[in-house]
């Protein structure tokens, strides 16, 4: 397909990707192709809600599904820093195509700490196995059963990809037994024994199909679980098999940054298509050239800085996480807190670029046909994830700084 100016990808769109090996190179190549085919189909997945077949087989002709996998399952086992990158770059054309991804690749990163019991039996039966995940703790109920594993039930929302996926990660506290305190366990659901609940109608990210999820009861083998202590950071029950660093880094400590890419590339979208738009725009009344106007000027050097800044950090995050675990080192509780906060931060600064960029685009903004008010919306479903509530993981930050303990029980 020929670029066009309607492609982020036509317009010098950042790849900062590009000096990393050539395995990662053909990867993000392979997902940049994809963006005028998704911008160009935005509009039917917001119709749709939900991952439209046709995307879901391109997404996984071009491995993207898989890009954290481990290689011995035919996996592309790339870096932590792949989920920035590859959300960054899918949110050039679609934010919810970007969220999906990003989540759904997460959880075959995540299921390679898992006991090696619990991988055969998903990849085992089949590789490309779509996984999603809510990891809402205090919606799901848990406790031992007699023999050895687990009853859950609860209804969980905010189950991103959940149509199109055969497995599902379910967050709950198991009940204490004998004065032990609650504990918080990750567990491995087939979709066989949950019903999705339609309920995603969202104003934004509307095409992720994050509806709600029920268990009434069902029996989890122990090896179809795992506790958030044993995935902080270090060895973990699948290390015997998956030994790469990057599966020895602390899972939700590094939470943000599953799903920070794609308001980094919503963001950058929104730019690009701000600047084409200005270069041979004129006022409607003044009919004064827009690009003209030192007002339009800051506000692009405004935004870009922003977006620029907000990439920065998220990839260094995960630079640095990657870099730790390949030494053997596991992030105090205060660098925990830190990964949180700064994912946090990044996000709104992406956030605060497409506020400036839609309020400069006037009432041509609003229009439906145009991808601004798209921008805008998932832009702020980005941002009300609760990883992204900078009160939230900020407020934890600044009690850790001071030498209060820890509120966050997973991390």
């Amino acid at each position: 397909m020929p670029k066009t100016m309607s492609d982020p990808s036509s317009r010098g769109a950042p790849r900062p990707w590009a000096n990393m090996s050539a395995d990662y190179l053909a990867t993000m190549e392979r997902a940049e192709a994809l963006v005028p085919i998704l911008r160009e189909r935005a509009v039917l997945t917001e119709d749709s809600r939900d991952l439209p077949e046709e995307t879901e087989r391109e997404l996984h002709a071009a491995g993207l599904f898989r890009i954290m996998q481990p290689r011995r399952i035919g996996g592309a086992e790339l870096d932590y820093i792949s989920l920035i990158d590859i959300g960054d770059i899918l949110a050039r054309g679609d934010a919810s195509v970007a969220w999906i991804v990003s989540n759904l690749a997460s959880h075959h990163w995540m299921l390679a700490m898992w006991d090696r019991a619990a991988q055969d039996r998903i990849w085992g039966e089949n590789p490309d196995c779509l996984i999603a995940s809510s990891f809402v703790f205090p919606a799901g109920k848990a406790r031992r059963a007699r023999g050895g594993g687990y009853v859950l039930a609860g209804r969980w929302p905010f189950s991103s990809g959940v149509t199109p996926s055969g497995w599902n990660m379910l967050a709950g506290i198991v009940a204490p037994e004998d004065g032990e305190a609650p504990e918080h366990r990750v567990f491995l659901v087939p979709a066989s024994d949950y019903r999705v609940i339609d309920t995603w109608d969202a104003l934004g990210l509307k095409g992720t199909g994050s509806h709600d999820v029920e268990v009434e009861e069902a029996f989890v083998p122990e090896h179809m679980t795992v506790p958030v202590s044993a995935i902080a950071g270090g060895r973990t029950p699948g290390s015997s098999v998956n030994p790469a660093p990057v599966f020895q880094i602390p899972v939700f400590a590094l939470f943000p940054y599953v799903l920070s890419g794609p308001a980094a590339g919503n963001a950058q979208a929104c730019l690009d298509d701000f600047v084409a738009a200005m270069r041979g725009r004129s006022a409607t009344y003044s009919a004064a050239r827009l690009s003209e106007l030192q007002s339009i000027q800051i506000k692009i050097a405004a935004a870009a800085a922003r977006i620029d800044a907000a990439r920065a950090i998220m990839r260094s995050a995960c630079i640095e996480a990657q870099r730790d675990a390949a030494a053997g080192r596991v992030p105090d509780m205060l660098q925990k807190t830190r990964y949180r906060r700064d994912g946090a931060f990044s996000v709104n600064l992406c956030t605060e670029a497409v506020d400036m960029l839609f309020a400069a685009s006037g009432a041509r903004g609003l229009y439906m046909s145009g991808a601004t008010q798209r921008q805008f919306r998932d832009a702020h479903a980005i941002a009300a994830h609760i990883s992204f509530s900078f009160d939230a993981v900020g407020s934890n930050y600044g009690r850790l700084a001071l030498g209060l303990p820890n509120e966050n029980p997973i991390l």
